[in-house]
């Protein structure tokens, strides 16, 4: 995993290691995979959204896979995708939802990984997939 130099992301190293073992344990996944995470700001984010998805507004989080989810991966020692999390979010989200900043990076990393193995929420039904995996995964890593 490639990660920027923030001081308090790199903190949350052990805990983003939890999160994929979690994940691998959870989908019965292989022991490895590897994403890297782009931390920016809500001017990028919003060129990013603009540029790639068509939406010109800033987001939280923006997932781009390398395959089209977990069937696709037969070795996931390669990277299977980027997660870009727009640091002006995180203070605003975690303060919003009544949590801490650290919380509010590992739900959106969380979420990422989730979307670069296929999960979406575009629909009720893959939305509460999604999300219940969400919350399994940080029950114990990082509780509300």
């Amino acid at each position: 995993m490639n990660q920027t130099e923030n001081k308090d992301f790199i903190s949350l190293r052990s805990k983003i290691t939890k999160i994929n073992s979690k994940v691998t344990q959870s989908l019965n996944l292989p022991l490895r995979f590897n994403y890297s995470i782009i931390l920016v700001n809500s001017e990028t984010i919003q060129i990013i959204n603009r540029d790639y998805r068509k939406l010109d507004k800033a987001t939280d989080v923006i997932s781009f896979a390398y395959n089209d989810g977990i069937k696709e991966y037969k070795d996931f020692s390669d990277e299977i995708g980027d997660i870009f999390i727009n640091l002006d979010y995180v203070n605003k989200q975690a303060l919003e939802y009544g949590h801490t900043p650290e919380r509010e990076y590992l739900f959106l990393i969380t979420h990422g990984v989730l979307h670069l193995l296929g999960y979406d929420h575009q629909n009720p039904k893959d939305e509460k997939i999604m999300f219940d995996y969400q919350k399994e995964i940080l029950h114990d890593i990082a509780p509300r």
